[in-house]
């Protein structure tokens, strides 16, 4: 399979040199492991989706340890929460031996508590996504669009992408999923995520969901955080400072990759998103989920926000940079009105940055204000 250079190369080497345990989390298939067999071929590699190293490890831990016991790649390790034990051993009896191990996951939820019990201070984290707009070849960035960035599917120019999808949810469910948590009814979750899918880019009704599931509140908290934990969804929370009470609170909901979006809604076409129900909404999951794996392969450690008031003021996006703020209005249309800005000139400071990205040219607009098509902002 052809590689894709990846934007995050260069923060894993100087992590690989700042700390003894690296691990990258991200979600099945998009392309932890590929990334570090091509980058780091003197590492041994040892996969835990393999059932012979599971068992290795759990019969004879140190044994194992002693086998794998120096630049090592352990991929998959939340299939053996125990080994993070061993490897806190192994790495305090050569604290600067940097580099030493390499763990990738994907599993967020358990591998950052793991961490926290027994690598805090040992390890630095990175996080993979699929490919952002930067690293995908031109030919294939607008189909991207609705049909996703999974490196493999890129590869291939999307063939067979209608038969991807199926086999990729069925293995997150039966891996993933059940590895995590006893979600009880399997075909109630399904439905769920079904559910999310045809709601992406709306605030998070937990009652509506419910109701419509015939489902309990709690469980669908459990199974939001469950989407989470495995990287399948994400929750972009509102954004307070100085604007007060009149913020509505409920997060909005996303998913990492828009290819699953339309696999669980039935998108099989470039018209039939471009002309569809959905073609606003899955636009702005796009742009919203390629910025937010701009700042993550970047190390930039901004933070995502939406605003919105109760009188129905809305700002789709704030990436709050600590020293400044974006603040950016998407449009799927190609058209400038000057009333697509009336939000963002409402609630911006002369400090921050303001951008409409859309789908048409570039316009001189206003000194803090930039009008621009959306992949000049991707490509900054």
């Amino acid at each position: 399979m052809a590689y894709f250079p990846r934007i995050i190369e260069p923060h894993l080497t100087r992590y690989l040199q700042a700390f003894p345990v690296v691990a990258i989390t991200g979600p099945r298939q998009s392309g932890k492991s590929t990334l570090l067999q091509h980058m780091f071929k003197d590492y041994t590699y040892i996969t835990f989706d393999d059932p012979k190293n599971i068992e290795y490890f759990e019969t004879d831990p140190d044994g194992f340890m002693q086998a794998y016991a120096d630049h090592v790649i352990f991929d998959e390790v939340q299939h053996v929460p125990d080994l993070f034990h061993y490897l806190k051993i192994a790495v305090d009896k050569e604290r600067k031996n940097y580099g030493k191990f390499i763990l990738t996951g994907s599993s967020q939820l358990l591998l950052l508590e793991k961490i926290s019990e027994s690598l805090a201070g040992r390890i630095g984290l990175l996080t993979l996504l699929p490919l952002q707009y930067a690293e995908i070849p031109v030919g294939l960035s607008s189909e991207s669009i609705y049909k996703g960035a999974y490196p493999e599917l890129v590869a291939r120019q999307y063939r067979d992408s209608e038969l991807w999808y199926p086999a990729y949810f069925d293995t997150y469910i039966n891996k993933d999923v059940r590895s995590l948590s006893n979600i009880g009814n399997l075909r109630d979750f399904r439905r769920f995520i079904s559910l999310a899918a045809a709601n992406v880019s709306q605030t998070l009704d937990l009652s509506s969901y419910a109701k419509e599931l015939g489902i309990s509140v709690p469980t669908v908290k459990r199974w939001i955080s469950l989407l989470e934990a495995s990287y399948i969804i994400f929750l972009l929370p509102p954004y307070y400072k100085n604007f007060g009470k009149r913020i509505i609170k409920s997060p909005k909901l996303y998913f990492y990759d828009t290819g699953l979006v339309s696999y669980l809604t039935g998108i099989k076409t470039w018209d039939q998103y471009d002309k569809g129900p959905m073609a606003g909404s899955l636009f702005e999951n796009y742009l919203i989920a390629e910025i937010l794996k701009k700042e993550l392969h970047n190390k930039t450690d901004a933070e995502l926000f939406y605003l919105r008031t109760s009188d129905k003021a809305e700002i789709d996006l704030i990436v709050d940079k600590k020293q400044t703020r974006d603040f950016i209005e998407i449009k799927k249309s190609a058209t400038f009105t000057p009333r697509m800005l009336h939000t963002l000139e409402k609630f911006m400071t002369d400090k921050d940055q303001g951008y409409l990205l859309y789908n048409g040219d570039a316009i001189p607009y206003h000194q803090n204000i930039r009008v621009i098509h959306y992949t000049t902002y991707l490509r900054e």
